[in-house]
């Protein structure tokens, strides 16, 4: 008589299904599950990430979130509030993707889960309003936007920030209210929106019109950041378009996991630009230029945009990017300083551009580059994330500024508004008086005393110059 074969013991850590399992989730803005299954676990990924650095805990890691959305599309757990909550933890910094030798997109991952968790989530009533005036009611429309910073600038102008800050009183704010303050910069007069013509002629003899994606927050707060960029483009034979009727690149949210209001948004601006007849569309907000260059995959499915939306986001460039890949004026200008060059997360993770301004700083006459330490690393702004989550995100800030005291710069430049808000706001708080400036500005000053000969594409890039038009 035989004995029946002898069964496997069962696995005491659920092994999950194979990769022919159909997950929950196979579809939409999901996670894609095939990217799911190419994490191998090795482990690289722990050695860039701010949140595994600063928690030191396998759920903070890009692979334990990975691990968690597998379980989670392969039904071994259940969505709760915890386990949402540990997809807003991510930064989105996007440093494990640039890291990973399997090419697994932990940023997409996690933003793709934020979308499901979302579409099942029930809001209480006071959330719900909030997130529906910020992203629906405020964001898309430029004239609401710019309306709501006038309280903002009345708080500044009457000395009731000086005030506040100097009796301490921002110790009595609720805690969002307060990290919400202690980042506010010094606004300009007006948006830049209301102030630059719709066409900016070039100095000399035009050989780009270029569009201008004019930033939601560069506008508002750094207006003087963005007048730089198109001081930059028309010294360089660009005509530059900034069209009044373009809306927000949809950036806060994705990170929301609002990504049909995003598609809204891209539509529209798609609508806009693609009738000026540019030959590139120039963002100096790397979160702007991360955005738009993703319109073409957001509406990929969609018939009537797919086509006009791949060819939108193939004229996408971040200011840097464009700046290198055209013959270029040299910059005359001294411009005596130490500067500490801080990469966004959205240009030198999500764009892949990490060299670029450091090329165009290195042109600047007088500019010493100092070596800055993790200068890919994190600053802790995030989006929201320097309110939301701003306990880690005070420690991630930390660990950017011991490095910047180290450098022993005088000046920081960061091509993104939020990193410029949160090493602003890191500068102030320690009392220090270091700089904190967008590449662009210091450019624009070196130019504004005077511009030599023209030098060749740095990055190699061939550009049509005689036509005006991009080379394929």
């Amino acid at each position: 008589m035989s004995l029946p074969p002898e069964q496997p013991p069962e696995p005491r850590i659920p092994l999950g299904h194979g990769a022919t399992f159909a997950p929950r989730f196979a579809s939409g803005d999901g996670p894609d599950y095939d990217n799911v299954l190419a994490c191998i676990r090795c482990g690289l990924c722990l050695s860039v990430c701010p949140t595994y650095a600063t928690d030191g805990v396998e759920v903070q890691s890009p692979r334990g979130r990975v691990a968690l959305i597998r379980a989670w599309q392969e039904g071994r757990l259940e969505l709760s509030p915890n386990l949402r909550d540990h997809m807003y933890h991510c930064l989105d910094c996007r440093a494990c993707q640039t890291i990973c030798p399997t090419g697994v997109r932990v940023g997409e991952l996690v933003l793709g889960a934020r979308a499901v968790a979302e579409s099942q989530r029930r809001r209480g009533a006071v959330a719900g309003a909030l997130a529906g005036f910020s992203l629906r009611w405020l964001l898309p429309h430029p004239d609401r936007l710019e309306a709501s910073l006038v309280p903002l600038r009345l708080y500044q102008r009457l000395g009731l920030q000086r005030l506040v800050r100097g009796s301490g009183a921002l110790r009595l704010l609720p805690g969002p209210l307060a990290e919400m303050e202690g980042l506010l910069p010094q606004l300009p007069g007006r948006p830049l929106r209301q102030e630059l013509p719709e066409v900016v002629p070039t100095s000399g003899v035009r050989r780009y019109r270029v569009g201008f994606f004019l930033g939601c927050v560069m506008t508002l707060v750094f207006a003087r950041s963005s007048r730089a960029t198109v001081d930059v483009l028309t010294a360089n034979a660009c005509e530059v378009v900034t069209p009044k009727e373009q809306v927000c690149c949809g950036a806060p949210h994705t990170e929301e996991g609002e990504f049909e209001e995003v598609r809204a948004l891209a539509r529209r601006n798609i609508d806009v630009f693609e009738s000026l007849g540019v030959d590139y569309i120039v963002a100096d907000c790397a979160a702007c230029g991360a955005q738009t260059k993703e319109y073409a995959h957001l509406l990929c499915d969609d018939p009537a945009y797919a086509e006009r939306a791949r060819a939108f986001s193939a004229k996408v460039r971040d200011i840097s990017e464009f700046l290198v890949g055209i013959p270029l004026r040299r910059p005359l200008g001294a411009v005596p300083r130490q500067v500490a060059y801080h990469m966004p997360c959205h240009l030198a993770h999500a764009q892949k551009v990490r060299e670029a301004p450091r090329q165009l700083l290195r042109l600047v006459p007088g500019l010493q580059l100092m070596k800055l330490n993790e200068d890919d690393w994190c600053c802790g702004s995030a989006g929201i994330y320097n309110i939301s989550h701003a306990g880690r995100a005070d420690k991630i800030l930390a660990r950017k500024m011991d490095n910047l005291r180290e450098s022993r710069a005088d000046t920081v430049v960061t091509g993104n508004p939020g990193c410029l808000l949160q090493l602003q706001a890191g500068v102030r708080g320690r009392g220090w008086a270091t700089d904190v400036r967008h590449p662009m500005e210091l450019l624009a000053e070196s130019y504004r005393g005077g511009a030599g000969e023209q030098l060749p594409p740095l990055d190699g890039e061939k550009v049509r110059i005689d036509s005006g038009s991009p080379t394929d």
